[in-house]
């Protein structure tokens, strides 16, 4: 009888531990596929998509979000929230949403990915004979680490990337913007016109925004202080401050737009001309880790092959 019973009890804890791991798996691929637009001022949507990690951790957030809010706080969220609207990403979750994430990650998915780790190495070793203690240790610290730094280089790159759009785009808007203003239109007119004939791209995305801005009141002084202070990238605060200052001075809009448009492909060309200059030093451990060995092989394997055939 208690052979049966404990049977019974076996069977319920597996039945409830397999719908638990179903729900998570179903929880986890839903958040996997599931797909976050923002709206645009001009009223289009554009798609936001966060890591899986992260949106795996999303609903959790706002557990520790309240903490974030203390006054203690207020640097790193003035800090994040600046970082978070240069990528992007403001519409989608607060700075201390981010802030929480930063911390659920080392807590919730380093300890998974540490578990992986060990279990990969206790496979390795039941397999091949050895002691592989002291380095699951190091891959287990080390997967810890890298979800405590992953939210930050996400950020990081996603920025980046932001950024490396923008600027290839800008030339072109801003040519479009010379030839149209030089055709008789006013700026806002001509940037509205752009705008609204562009894919909603980076830069799309941040002159709506300055046009709705101007529309609910802003100078247009203020709309590009404001645009500058949002992307915070270097040749996009040139620009802005080259056209207050043109209104400031009441100098021509179109000049000043040739100008821009002008310096704007010539850094981008020596950035190009950098990059390319890199490459050969980037290549050289690919070369010598890769490619040298496999010619090396391809060249002198005939021949080892043809020694050992002759020896034995």
């Amino acid at each position: 009888m208690n052979n049966f019973y404990n049977l019974i009890a076996e069977s319920g804890i597996a039945l409830l531990a397999g719908i638990f791991c179903a729900g998570l798996a179903w929880h986890i691929a839903q958040t996997a596929s599931a797909i976050t637009y923002v709206t645009l001022a001009d009223g289009r949507k554009q798609e936001r998509r966060l890591p899986v990690l992260l949106r795996i951790l999303l609903p959790l957030t706002p557990v520790l979000a309240k903490y974030f809010n203390k006054p203690q706080f207020k640097r790193i969220r003035e800090h994040t929230a600046i970082r978070l609207v240069s990528g992007g990403f403001d519409d989608i979750m607060a700075p201390e949403m981010f802030l929480a994430l930063r911390v659920l990650m080392p807590l919730v998915i380093g300890p998974l990915l540490a578990v992986f780790v060990a279990l990969v190495f206790s496979v390795i070793q039941q397999h091949f004979a050895g002691h592989l203690g002291s380095q699951a240790l190091i891959f287990a610290f080390a997967a810890i680490l890298w979800s405590a730094i992953y939210p930050g280089q996400w950020l990081k790159k996603t920025i980046a990337e932001r950024h490396r759009q923008i600027m290839k785009a800008m030339p072109f808007v801003i040519d479009l913007l010379t030839l149209s203003v030089e055709a008789g239109l006013d700026f806002m007119t001509a940037l509205k016109n752009i705008v609204e004939r562009r894919s909603p791209d980076p830069i799309a995305e941040e002159f709506s925004r300055m046009l709705f801005e101007i529309q609910l009141g802003k100078t247009r002084r203020a709309a590009l202080q404001s645009l500058s202070d949002r992307i915070r990238q270097p040749d996009i605060s040139s620009f802005a401050n080259a056209l207050i200052q043109a209104d400031e001075m009441g100098v021509s809009i179109g000049t000043i737009l040739r100008i821009q448009a002008g310096e704007i492909r010539a850094k981008r060309f020596m950035r190009a001309e950098k990059l390319a200059n890199e490459a050969p030093v980037k290549m050289l451990f690919p070369l010598v880790a890769f490619i040298f060995p496999v010619v090396f092989l391809v060249m002198l394997g005939p021949i080892i092959a043809r020694m050992f055939q002759n020896i034995f």
